[in-house]
């Protein structure tokens, strides 16, 4: 049972990253495709926890490190360059938080989502 409680956390986490992940390119970059969101999200997620397991131990530099490993994955998804990845991961972790403090404060999940680091 708890495998299924897993996958569903995953799941349900996964899809209000990417959300997050869909408001932040829907306003900076004005593309509207929750799907294409989704597997950014999917993504982002593997490849922030490949890198924080990889350097995570590094006090500092490595969070730093996984940071910038998302955002690379948001700026090869995304048109505009780094600077609109930085602020459609800046939007993204916003809305993730948002969406996550009031899903947990309705007792529906915790305070954290697959797909935007630090939520």
């Amino acid at each position: 049972m708890a495998l299924v409680d897993s996958m569903i956390v995953f799941v349900v986490s996964l899809l209000i990253g990417a959300l997050g992940i869909y408001a932040g390119a829907r306003v900076i970059t004005d593309t509207d495709d929750y799907s294409y969101a989704l597997v950014t999200a999917l993504i982002g997620a593997a490849v922030w926890t490949l890198i924080a397991f990889l350097v995570g131990w590094i006090p500092l530099l490595g969070p730093i490190v996984a940071l910038i490993a998302y955002v690379a994955v948001i700026n090869y998804r995304y048109p505009g360059g780094w600077l609109n990845a930085v602020a459609i991961a800046l939007v993204a972790w916003l809305a993730s938080v948002i969406v996550v403090g009031l899903l947990a404060v309705l007792g529906v999940t915790t305070f954290d989502a697959a797909g935007v680091p630090g939520v």
